[in-house]
């Protein structure tokens, strides 16, 4: 069991208890990388849990490069990767353990996660292409469920997918030895995408597992860092069209997503004058729109984001 932290002490420390409380927990080895937290996270976790080891980094490293940490620490032929901010429910650990065992084709397994009240969320993904980008999500899940699967389905048995959300995802050893580490050059975000794309370009399939449930409270290691966050979603949706979609289509995305975003900036500008930005909402999609325009006009400057040396 990997979990990576940052800063964010109490949804760990509950995410560690109702691990501990949801199966066989003597024949598991859990590891918690914390990156560079200034909230207490790794003391209160030695403190608190003896049998978890920590594994301390004096800086935020990213999820990539933690989560290989842990890998190349760990020594079990299944790792659980899970992010800190979830619960989870008893027996799911179990119901991931069994479908791994009994498939041995299958590289990596993941979960269905859950909104604290209980409904779905969307815990499977597609690979990215310029359809996926550039189009709205929900549309093409509704048009093609088929090859577009989402949570608007019920899904009562495994089904294989291009990848799934890495909140909560089972990974064979075998397959990490054959298709090699998390890319560290994706510092947040579809990371996990990308390793699923290696997996099934090297044989191995990818299975999302519905009777396996986690609570997923999402986004709390980005929570008030909201616009930097979404320049490294940005930055790795570039990355992934590079390294698996070619140049051409890598120019069409940035040019498609940089006039969606001109379109989007306008239209909240026009939103907040016209309500003399007294709207919230308004104001913080403005506020988005501005940053990850300005990011594009200084042509994506690696020194703005969530990486080393940006402060914040």
């Amino acid at each position: 069991m990997i979990l990576v932290n940052w800063n964010t002490r109490e949804y760990l420390l509950r995410c560690i208890t109702s691990l501990l409380e949801s199966g066989e927990r003597d024949s598991w080895e859990i590891l918690v990388i914390d990156n560079g937290s200034c909230d207490g996270s790794a003391s209160e976790v030695k403190k608190s849990f003896r049998i978890i080891r920590v594994i301390e980094n004096s800086e935020n490293l990213g999820f990539a490069k933690a989560t290989n940490q842990g890998v190349k620490a760990s020594s079990g032929r299944y790792q659980l990767l899970l992010n800190p901010d979830t619960l989870v429910k008893e027996g799911s650990i179990e119901v991931l353990f069994t479908f791994m065992d009994g498939h041995p084709e299958v590289g990596i397994a993941g979960a269905q996660l859950l909104d604290a009240d209980g409904r779905k969320q969307n815990s499977i993904a597609n690979f990215p292409t310029l359809a996926t980008e550039l189009l709205n999500k929900s549309l093409l899940r509704w048009l093609f469920p088929e090859r577009f699967p989402g949570k608007g389905r019920t899904y009562r048995e495994p089904i294989e997918v291009d990848s799934v959300i890495g909140a909560c995802m089972m990974v064979r050893r075998e397959a990490i030895e054959e298709v090699g580490w998390l890319d560290e050059d994706y510092f947040l975000f579809l990371e996990e995408t990308d390793w699923c794309y290696r997996m099934k370009e090297a044989g191995w399939k990818v299975y999302h597992v519905p009777r396996a449930e986690i609570y997923h409270f999402q986004g709390k290691s980005a929570e008030g860092r909201i616009e930097k966050a979404k320049i490294e979603y940005y930055r790795s949706r570039y990355r992934f069209f590079r390294k698996h979609r070619g140049p051409f289509r890598s120019i069409l995305l940035v040019i498609g997503l940089a006039v969606k975003l001109w379109f989007e900036f306008l239209l909240m500008l026009c939103g907040c004058m016209a309500t003399l930005f007294m709207v919230k909402m308004w104001r913080r999609r403005f506020r988005i729109c501005a940053t990850l325009v300005w990011w594009h006009v200084k042509l994506c400057p690696p020194e703005m984001g969530l990486r080393k040396g940006n402060k914040g």
